[in-house]
This record gives structure tokens, sequence and C-alpha cells, in this order.
């Protein structure tokens, strides 16, 4: 590919290659390639963009009389791994980026405080309310949890999903890496993974062995030194477990304090991490408010997307590839709408079968969790803040300092553990909450009370995705199959009851009311049973839906490349890849899995650290 840089200062007549591409009725793209003799003056000379680029711009249109743009990478979605590879790969000025999302930015006329409700860390809940900023999922009714309808909330603005969560940073178990080279993930071991949640961290307490000092995500500790949160810890230590100071460090079993992608009080998305601070950069292009509806194939290779902004239907050529990080749901369902997936279901729809991969959408995994509640003795948590006038004095306060309780989310305190013997790493999570969320908060709480989330981490229960229709807007049919095999229902009563007993230690007589939930009355494991399938709710992880894998299994989606299997410049880079659900929070494996495929990309050696020491329990003969 001959590159415009290379030509004169004042311009140059050379002979090029043109490539010129129609598209078909199918949505193809066709191209045809010769050589002509042209000028190329200087003043045509653009950075960023490759001859290709060029040519198919001047060449190839849509429609009559519209050109086509052309961009090195297209990247689908500005969400928690879009924004990390529209960082990485524009950092190469001769390649062009272009980023497309299907939300809003995430500042309202460039404001941040026009935007408290993503930016402060404690408003997280109101863009859990609404369909803003947020895709507004829900699954089918599961047959398991009394055929209720589950709430899937995702990111749809400027920085995705990591606008909208609890800001909760979490790797996961380092075995969780080991696994996945196990299930066919070559290279995805922790020594290979480790290097990059380092890469991309900067942590307030600085740079270690396994914390970053260096990167754009910012990640700091609680400050409120809330007696609740300390109550939990000491509980858990009175109840046999131990005290981490990094859970996502050595040793991640054991309670301690939670790390959080806030900064300086506000919320530390990856755009605000990755994607505004370079937006200077010339070789990088933004639009929003653009749903794209198809991947363009020539044959097995991928060419462009075709996306539909301000009512318009739109092209653009990729010359590298097109990525998609649209997450776990839309990366899938795009797929999909573009003929790869299972060639039986896109049938039905009449969807032309560019390549059968039974495995796109299927393999859906998810964190299910719960709250256990205890009404507080003491005026002390957070129900009074949750008041008007209240609300006023915080939301003041941080939208003149960016101080106070509106700069923290409160999930400030948590840990894992294992919730039997033999059991050689966490596979329960708690996230502590010094008050009462009902319906994820999007109803108001009631009494002065505290609670613990509490989830098992690698439930059995596997669900799957389909398209609904072939219609681009209609959201997909999401099947979690949530509680659907006897261990993971036998480790959510082991939940409730570990948490009670926590909740029961002497840390929290002085604060220790009636328990609010599941209630005095729910005692046998019947009654557990019945209040987990009554209460259980999603953690918001959906993952796994484009597998990883060896080429070898036929449920693999993407190679150990994050390339799609059986096409050429197609890569999905995103939670949607996870061979399995990691031992914790998504955001962070997310953004480590862009950094770590933007090298590769980029064609860099991989990032290695040998022989991490990890913590092991001294027995597997007991529960802790």
């Amino acid at each position: 590919m001959l590159s415009l840089a290379t030509l004169g200062q004042t311009g140059a007549r050379r002979v090029v290659t043109v490539t010129r591409g129609r598209f078909m009725r199918d949505g193809r793209c066709q191209f045809t390639r010769f050589s002509e003799s042209q000028y190329v003056p200087r003043n045509r000379l653009f950075r960023g963009f490759s001859a290709t680029a060029a040519h198919l711009n001047a060449s190839s249109s849509a429609t009559p009389g519209q050109k086509t743009p052309s961009y090195s990478y297209v990247i689908i979605g500005a969400g928690s791994a879009g924004c990390v590879l529209a960082n990485r790969l524009s950092e190469d000025a001769h390649e062009s980026v272009l980023l497309l999302e299907a939300g809003p930015k995430d500042k309202l006329l460039g404001s941040l405080r026009l935007s408290w409700k993503i930016h402060m860390p404690a408003a997280l809940t109101y863009n859990l309310c609404d369909e803003k900023y947020n895709w507004y999922y829900h699954t089918l009714p599961q047959a398991h949890m009394d055929n209720r309808v589950m709430y899937w909330p995702r990111g749809r603005v400027w920085g995705g999903s990591s606008s909208l969560n609890a800001m909760v940073y979490i790797r996961g178990h380092a075995e969780d890496y080991n696994r996945w080279q196990r299930e066919g993930a070559e290279g995805w071991d922790y020594e290979h993974c480790l290097p990059y949640f380092r890469k991309a961290q900067c942590h307030e307490l600085g740079e270690n062995r396994y914390r970053g000092g260096s990167g754009p995500l910012h990640v700091s500790r609680g400050k409120t030194n809330h007696p609740l949160h300390k109550a939990f810890i000491e509980a858990g230590q009175q109840a046999g477990y131990p005290f981490t100071d990094d859970m996502n460090g050595y040793q991640q079993e054991g309670l301690g304090w939670m790390d959080m992608t806030v900064y300086k009080g506000k919320r530390w998305s990856t755009a605000s991490a990755y994607l505004r601070p370079v937006l200077g950069r010339s070789n990088l292009k933004t639009e929003v408010r653009c749903l794209t509806t198809k991947i363009l194939f020539d044959g097995a290779r991928a060419v462009g997307v075709e996306y539909t902004q301000n009512g318009q239907k739109k092209r653009v050529f990729a010359d590298k590839e097109v990525i998609l990080s649209g997450g776990a749901i839309n990366s899938p369902q795009l797929l999909m709408l573009s003929g790869v997936g299972n060639a039986d279901d896109l049938k039905q729809l009449d969807i032309p079968v560019v390549q059968h991969l039974p495995g796109v959408g299927s393999n859906l995994q998810d964190h299910l969790e719960l709250y256990v509640q205890q009404q507080c003795t003491q005026p002390i948590t957070l129900y009074k803040a949750q008041k008007p006038f209240h609300m006023v004095k915080i939301g003041l306060e941080w939208l003149t300092l960016f101080t106070g309780y509106g700069a923290t989310a409160h999930l400030e305190s948590g840990g894992f553990i294992r919730s039997r013997p033999h059991v050689t790493h966490p596979d329960v999570q708690f996230h502590f909450l010094p008050s009462q969320v009902i319906d994820h908060g999007r109803v108001a709480s009631k009494i002065e009370a505290y609670q613990v989330h509490v989830g098992p981490m690698r439930s059995t229960s596997i669900g799957w995705m389909k398209l609904k229709s072939a219609n681009p807007l209609d959201h997909p049919i999401l099947q979690p199959n949530y509680l659907s095999t006897d261990i993971d229902v036998w480790e959510f009563r082991e939940c409730v009851k570990l948490s009670r007993e926590i909740f029961a230690q002497k840390a929290f007589d002085t604060f220790r009311g009636s328990e609010v939930q599941p209630g005095p009355q729910v005692q046998s494991d019947a009654d557990i049973d019945a209040f987990v399938r009554r209460k259980a709710d999603s953690a918001y992880h959906p993952s796994c839906t484009c597998k990883m894998g060896s080429p070898s299994d036929p449920m693999a989606v993407v190679d150990s490349n994050a390339r799609v299997l059986g096409l050429e410049r197609l890569r999905v880079v995103d939670a949607s890849i996870m061979p399995s659900i990691v031992s914790g929070n998504l955001n962070a494996p997310t953004i480590m899995i862009a950094e770590k495929t933007a090298d590769t990309i980029r064609g860099r050696p991989p990032l290695v650290d040998p022989e991490v020491p990890v913590y092991h329990p001294p027995t597997l003969n007991t529960q802790r």
C-alpha cells in the first residue's frame, strides 16, 4: 500500500494501484483494482489516510454523488473497549481511525456539570431509570425465577457501561485467566494479562508488581471512612475470613477496601480516561447517534459498515479492519444481522449467510446477585442523604468542589470468599453498601438500613441470545437461563447463610436492627430458595457471547487474536469474547482485553510477567 505521505513535498506523478468499489444488491462490495498514473499535489496530502482510502473516497459511493469515506480502522461502539482501541490505534499517526457510537457524547454542551447524572458518582442510579444513555434491555421470563423478566441496563453513550456502572474496579482472580488459556484462549493466562491491567491503570496508592502507576485509568479508594464499612470488614475477620489489602493484587480472598474508577470526585469512565484526551488527534474521527446496522463484506473479507444517522443511511470503508466493540449483546447482534452466526437461525429471518458460526450469541453468562438487608439502629446510613433537602446540599457541594457524599458511589468495601471446602479460589463476592437499594435504585429507600450485595461468581447456568427479527432496531431475545442447575441454587442458598453469619458478628452489635431482607421468617432451605427466586437480580455482567477459543472448537467465534473465525479483517474486542465469566466485575477485564488486543493489532510483541506470586489458601479442606 502506497502512503500519500511518501509522495514529494510539492506533489508528484506516480503509478499507483487504484481500487474502485461498488455495492451489490445483497449489501456486499465488489472491488476492481487497476493501475493508473496520477498527480497528487501537496495540498491533497492527508496524514493518516492511506492511498487506498483516498481512492475509495474519490471513486466509491453509497449513493450517487455522495462520497464514501474510508479509514484504516472502523470501531463500532465507544464503550469500555472501543474508547481504549480508539486511543491506542490512533497513537500510530499513519493510521486513521473512525469510532462510531449509537448514543450521544457523555457531556451536554461540553459541560461535565450539566451532565452530572453521568459524572457524579453518587448519581449512578439515575441513568438506570430511563433510556437516555441506556439500551434498557430485558430478558425472557425466567422459568426458575418465578417467571420474572429481568432488567439489563447497558450503556449507550461515550464510555458505554463504564458511564453507567457502579465504578467498582475488580479484575477477577488469576485463575480465571489461567482457565481461559485451558479453554483455548492461547496467550491469555494471568502472566500475559496482568501487564495490561498495569498498563491501563494509574492507582492512587502507587505502582507495584500488581498495580499500575502511569496508565490513563485512574483508580482510587473510598474516602468516607464510614463506620459501617469498617464494621463490615471487621465482622468478616470475626467470622474467620482474612483481611486483604488489595483484592486486585496478590490476594483476592478476604474482605477489604474496594478500588473504584473515581478520580478527584468524578466518575472516571473510559471516555474520560482514553477518548476525550485524544480527540485533538487529526487521524481520529468520532461519530455519535449512529446505529451500525450491517457489516459489509467482499466475499469473506470485511470492508466496511453501514449505519444510520439522523435518519440517513451511510456507509464507510475500512482499509485494514472492522472492529466490533459493542458489548456482549450488541456485538453478536451485529454479527447476526450481517450474516455471521447460526445458519439455520439466519435463514429463518431471510438473512443471507456469510459465515456459519453457531457460537455467535451462545455461551451467554452473567452474574446474579441479591441484597441481604439489615435495619440500622443508628441514623448513620444514607437514608437521610436521599431526602430532597440533603440531596440539594450534596449536589451543590459536588457541583462546586467535587467533594462530599456525591463524590463516591459508596460501594467502598467488599470481598471474596469460597462457598465450600475444596474450592480453589473465591466463588462468592460481596459489595457492602451503607444504605438500602430497592428495584435497581428506581424506588427510594424506606428506612435506615445497610445491605450486602452477594452472589456466586462462576455459576453453571448458561444462556443464549438470538435475533428477534432482521430489523436492527428490535432488541434481541435474551435468555440467560438463570438458576437452571442444582449447584447454582445451592450456591445462592449458601450466599444468604454466609451473609447472615457476617452480619451476626460482634462488629455490628451497635448497629444491628431487625433483618429486612430476607426477613426473620425465612429460615428453611425451601424458604431461602423461594426468596432467591423472588429477589435475585442481574449484576449487569452479560458476557461470553462471542467466545474466544481454538478454531477446532465448534462454538468458538474468535481466535486468540480476537479475529472472527473464517473471515478476514474483522475482530470482536469486548466482554463478549471472554471464554468464561471472570470472578468479579467486568469493566476492568474488558479494558484489559482492549489494551492487549490493541498491541496485537499493531503488531507489537505481547507483554508478559512470568511467575507472578498469587495467594493460595493454606488448606482446601475447610471453607475458610
